[in-house]
């Protein structure tokens, strides 16, 4: 592995804990927080200078401008902050133009990516006369609602279905929950749980920064789920 020099966006709970896995994995790592980032001012092109990878764990209010700065200014990027993924296809381009690397996800756990592979065989069932929905709970401090994650269990099992309607999503903000996703089908016969419970942020932080170490020397935009195999 060879070792990066990382910024990373944000100093929240789950921010900070990338940059000690970082840390721990021998990478340079600088941090800056809302107040440094300030209209992007730790993202000119001579705080870049020397930055392999910037991870980016901040907000859905200032995260389309750190893409934006970071983009053009030739710097690979991973992206944990959700709330932007309507603006996908926009960034896609934009990654295309300048040539970066990008890899984003709605949740950067391995255990969270089986769970996706989990929702998508279990969408079979509702084309057997089951109806569905998800349950997402998190702490009273997330920003957006429902989670990136519930959207992308969401879209998942819509795309497996064949169904053109969405499972609906309920969403909770209970104390300090750090994430809890379940899905429920439901026939007049039975009933089918399947449940993904986060007890650490570390399995967040883990994935995020093997995905930089991963997208440090190539150029693409990515989605974590169909990479985290390769890891």
């Amino acid at each position: 592995m060879t070792f990066m020099h990382l910024l990373v966006l944000g100093r929240g709970k789950t921010g900070s804990l990338v940059a000690e896995v970082a840390s721990q994995r021998k990478h340079h790592v600088q941090t800056a927080g809302a107040a440094e980032n300030v209209a992007c001012a730790a993202l000119t092109a001579d705080k870049l200078r020397d930055i392999d990878v910037v991870i980016d764990f901040t907000a859905p209010h200032c995260v389309m401008t750190n893409i934006d700065a970071c983009v053009k200014a030739g710097k690979n990027m991973v992206v944990g902050t959700t709330g932007w993924h309507g603006e996908i296809a926009g960034v896609r381009d934009l990654v295309k133009a300048h040539a970066t690397g990008f890899v984003y996800a709605a949740n950067f756990s391995i255990g969270v990516n089986l769970f996706f592979d989990v929702a998508r065989a279990s969408a079979v069932a509702l084309r057997h006369d089951y109806t569905g929905q998800i349950f997402e709970r998190h702490h009273v401090h997330k920003k957006d609602a429902p989670s990136g994650t519930a959207i992308a269990i969401q879209q998942v099992i819509r795309e497996a279905s064949g169904k053109h309607e969405d499972l609906e999503i309920t969403s909770f903000r209970e104390g300090e929950v750090v994430g809890m996703h379940e899905v429920v089908f439901e026939s007049v016969n039975d009933t089918i749980y399947l449940c993904h419970d986060t007890t650490s942020r570390r399995g967040f932080a883990e994935g995020a920064v093997r995905a930089a170490e991963w997208i440090a020397d190539k150029k693409g935009f990515y989605d974590f789920k169909d990479l985290w195999r390769e890891l």
